[in-house]
């Protein structure tokens, strides 16, 4: 038989081939209700159910003059207003409400496969009413997770999700749950997302010792937590409101993840005060954190506008790290008398490496600028001896800055001795 005969012959053995069956679609089975669901209903906590199980709800309302610590919940409006009116570009703007969620979860764990999310903490405003909602939607037991999932809603459209530590936790959890049942769920969007512990770590690094949501909202907002658990029980309250159906200590979960919610909005309101409004009450080191902020989002107007009020504003040990940032942005700009006093100003009131940095920055432009090689000589030895002195340098990188130092300080030398050259 013929090469082309055997093609033939095979193609037509491939289309008397039988057709594979597709595999059937696999019938979502609806789990139980819970024993305990009248004890929870009971409790307050409303019983929805859906095609893929049974989720419980607690709702509440808070109009707009409701007082969360020093600020009115409708305070959140004046901060869109704020916004408005500048033509600054930053990652914390909000003009509207539309499609805003304050959100906020609880969960069994901190990572893994096995760790879920059993409460779904929801936040928007109700213009309609004057009014913002809050809907906490908590988790009948693990086997209706999907239920779970599907009532929170935030696969039905593009939101912009405002959380504490939410970018890097709450919402990537959220997502591999979505994942691990995306054969009966709808696929999660991308959202914009509004990290408020990314916000505080800019505003208020070097002035908070810590950024705790409780602690900034008692140092920076004005709230105190009366009776509230602490988070890392709220896995354990959880587990064990599901072992013995009694929903009490999970109540307290909920009022403390209404907190979390409700500070949400009033560190919006804060935030938004200190990047738009001018220098009022917070510290110099907040300031020269805010105007560093907007110097590294190239807004080098408005960053140098404000770290030249705090030199102004504040006294000379307070101004040193503003005079820093200052400097560079002045060097920058090629205003190099203005940027070589700023790092003089500076020096005494920084720490170890950016004096470190300030002299040798003050080398080059007595070096280039000046051509006064003996005053680049005295700087560039005062770099040299804080490196030798420091104990903040592992061995081979001293050795390396040492290296480096001294090469500038041995071409200031022979510039000295032998100038024009």
């Amino acid at each position: 038989m013929s090469y082309e005969n055997k093609i033939l012959q095979m193609k037509k053995m491939l289309k008397k081939a039988p057709k594979t069956e597709q595999p059937s679609k696999t019938i979502f089975k609806k789990p139980n209700v819970p024993i305990y669901a009248d004890q929870w209903e009971e409790a307050g906590l409303k019983r929805i159910d859906n095609d893929f199980g049974v989720v419980f709800l607690l709702e509440k309302h808070y109009s707009f003059h409701y007082q969360h610590g020093n600020f009115q919940l409708g305070e959140l409006y004046h901060a869109f207003q704020l916004w408005k009116c500048t033509d600054q570009k930053h990652p914390l703007a909000l003009t509207d409400d539309k499609n805003l969620v304050f959100y906020d979860t609880e969960t069994t764990g901190l990572k893994g496969v096995g760790t879920q999310i059993f409460l779904n903490g929801i936040l928007e405003a109700d213009r309609d009413h004057n009014r913002f909602v809050l809907k906490q939607y908590v988790l009948a037991d693990p086997s209706h997770e999907v239920a779970f999932l599907w009532e929170s809603k935030l696969w039905q459209e593009h939101k912009t999700i405002v959380t504490y530590n939410g970018k890097s936790f709450d919402w990537p959890q959220l997502q591999t749950r979505f994942t691990l049942h995306r054969k009966d769920l709808p696929k999660l969007p991308e959202q914009k997302q509004i990290d408020l512990l990314h916000g505080s770590k800019r505003i208020w690094k070097n002035d908070l010792s810590r950024m705790k949501l409780s602690q900034v909202e008692e140092e920076k907002l004005g709230f105190h937590r009366k009776g509230d658990i602490p988070g890392y029980l709220a896995p354990v309250i959880y587990l064990d409101a599901v072992k013995n159906g009694d929903p009490e200590s999970l109540l307290k979960v909920l009022e403390h993840n209404e907190y979390d919610l409700l500070s949400l909005i009033t560190l919006y309101i804060q935030a938004t005060k200190l990047l738009c409004e001018g220098i009022q009450e917070e510290s110099a080191t907040t300031y020269t954190n805010i105007g560093k902020w907007y110097g590294d989002l190239s807004d080098t107007e408005k960053s140098r506008e404000l770290l030249k009020n705090v030199t102004k504003q504040y006294n000379n040990s307070e101004t040193g790290y503003a005079y820093y940032h200052l400097a560079f942005q002045q060097k920058k700009q090629q205003s190099f008398e203005q940027a070589y006093q700023s790092f003089k100003n500076a020096i005494s009131f920084i720490d170890e490496r950016q004096q470190i940095i300030a002299l040798i920055e003050l080398a080059k432009i007595d070096e280039h600028r000046h051509q006064n090689y003996e005053q680049a000589i005295y700087y560039t030895h005062q770099a040299y001896q804080l490196v030798k002195n420091s104990a903040l340098w592992k061995p081979d990188l001293k050795s390396k800055k040492l290296r480096e130092i001294e090469k500038r300080k041995i071409r200031n030398e022979k510039k000295r001795l032998f100038p024009g050259k």
